[in-house]
């Protein structure tokens, strides 16, 4: 580059370069530097060729087991080792017992043989109300020569008020105290039923970890008239009070076996057992020696108690399990179901066929249905399914189908709702996610009222109306607790 182009200030940078590099030369750090370079890189290398490479591990002689699903091992799934709501899974565990029991875990220890029962009082209470009930059920008899002697006092007073369908209760007048108020279960309620005595509220019902627990509400002795036993390992399915002998009650679970509390004989016994499990049960308003209950995939099973076998009879009437069952109080022959399957059916069992059954009606729902009930009248069936509907089937040969929008989703720690009728075919009664109860008027087709209270602290999911006292509904929580509204 000619230097006459160059500013004054290029020439200077150039002399200042060239001065430096004649310093560096001198001092001779360009070719330490390159040597020091030249050694760390060695080094490195060194280094690197030497590393000890980990010792191989031995093959084990077992294989190694490569964790799939159930799902792509084409298993169903095994609710007991999840946390979720038991009873509303839509699927049944073919030919073992369900639930099964997640490895490592503990049944809870329970006695083998009869369990006692040792509470006096609570024997006392169940033989009088059941004592009560027979000395009704004569008197009753006594003005109607043509009533059948084996039909319970419940089937004659509903016969009696047969076609009555209007409203019998003022909604406004149903309150929740606090002295209605009792947990009386230490885990989830599955089923709740009142005892169908006229002059007192008592009332059964069962949770998830197998217990059976009783409240005699009017009860003014020790314990405030709570008594707990626990005669199952599994979550309990059902609970059936016999009538016409209030002092039996048969209860269910999901562990297959059927337990008869017998307070005269003052035990609970095992009276059936089933390798798979039972989800439901339910009686024949006319045949108190026959016990009907839903088993395994789909199916329904007949025990007639005086045959000493079991099951005298068993038809596949749903693809999946069956939730409930119901009869109808005019018919008894008549029957629904519902099931996971998405349907809820009524059959006539004078012409089901245990090859290929076949329905009066169906309903079908998108999702699990979890409840078919019919009406105090028998003219009406009430329908309850996941999808959020309530199905309302009606007519003379239960043709007329509505269906009812209701938020019926609930959390995986709270029973499904159950829509149950009241006193009469005027109202539904369901629980609601905002701790309040939803009444649904059958005329309106929606809900018109919600009974709320301050008393409230949890979900109600499960209910039961005492069949004798307008206006006394019992709704139970996943806390073991019980609110009794009463009407004032």
């Amino acid at each position: 580059m000619d230097d006459q182009n160059l500013t004054e200030y290029e020439r200077r940078r150039l002399e200042n370069i060239r001065r430096n590099n004649e310093m560096m030369a001198s001092l001779k750090l360009q070719s330490t530097a390159a040597a020091l370079s030249a050694e760390a890189k060695r080094q490195r290398v060194e280094l690197k060729s030497y590393k000890v490479s980990p010792k191989k591990k031995p093959k084990t002689e077992s294989p190694i087991v490569i964790r799939r699903s159930l799902r792509t091992r084409g298993l169903p799934p095994d609710f007991s080792s999840s946390n979720g709501p038991i009873d509303e899974l839509e699927y049944v565990i073919k030919g073992s017992k369900s639930p099964s029991t997640p490895e490592g875990s503990k049944l809870p220890s329970l006695s083998e043989g009869p369990l006692s029962i040792k509470d006096r009082v609570l024997l006392d209470k169940i033989l009088g109300v059941s004592k009560e009930s027979q000395s009704r059920n004569s008197n009753l008899r006594s003005g109607d020569d043509e009533v059948d002697e084996k039909k319970p006092l419940n089937w004659l007073l509903k016969k009696e008020n047969h076609g009555i369908v209007e409203s019998s209760i003022d909604l406004g007048s149903m309150t929740l105290n606090a002295e209605s108020i009792a947990r009386i279960m230490p885990s989830r309620i599955m089923n709740l039923r009142f005892f169908p005595c006229t002059d007192s509220a008592m009332m059964v019902a069962g949770d998830k970890s197998g217990h059976i627990g009783f409240w005699d509400v009017d009860c003014e002795a020790e314990r405030d008239g709570i008594f707990l036993y626990q005669p199952h390992a599994h979550p309990v399915s059902g609970i059936l009070i016999q009538e016409f002998s209030q002092s039996k009650i048969f209860t269910s679970c999901y562990g297959g076996s059927i337990q008869l509390m017998d307070a005269e004989k003052e035990v609970f016994d095992q009276v059936y057992s089933s390798e798979s499990a039972i989800f439901s049960l339910s009686q024949r308003p006319d045949g108190v020696n026959l016990l009907y209950f839903g088993e395994g995939n789909g199916g329904l099973n007949l025990w007639d108690m005086r045959a000493k076998k079991n099951p005298s009879s068993a038809w596949t009437l749903h693809e999946y399990r069956i939730n409930t069952i119901d009869f109808n109080i005019n018919n008894p022959n008549i029957m629904a179901t519902s099931s996971s399957d998405g349907t809820a059916c009524i059959w006539d069992l004078r012409k089901i066929d245990s090859d290929k059954p076949e329905t009066l009606k169906m309903v079908r729902h998108e999702r699990a249905v979890h409840s078919a009930y019919f009406s105090p009248s028998g003219s009406s069936l009430a329908t309850t399914s996941v999808d959020n509907k309530i199905g309302l089937l009606g007519g003379a040969n239960f043709e007329d189908l509505s269906m009812i929008y209701h938020e019926n989703h609930t959390c995986r720690w709270i029973s499904s709702f159950r829509a149950i009728w009241g006193w009469d075919d005027s109202y539904l009664f369901i629980g609601n996610m905002k701790r309040g109860v939803d009444v649904i008027s059958t005329a309106c087709r929606r809900t018109v009222m919600t009974l709320q209270s301050a008393h409230m602290s949890a979900i109600p999911c499960r209910f039961s109306a005492h069949p004798s006292k307008v206006g006394m509904l019992a709704g139970a929580t996943a806390g073991g607790q019980i609110y009794m509204w009463k009407s004032c």
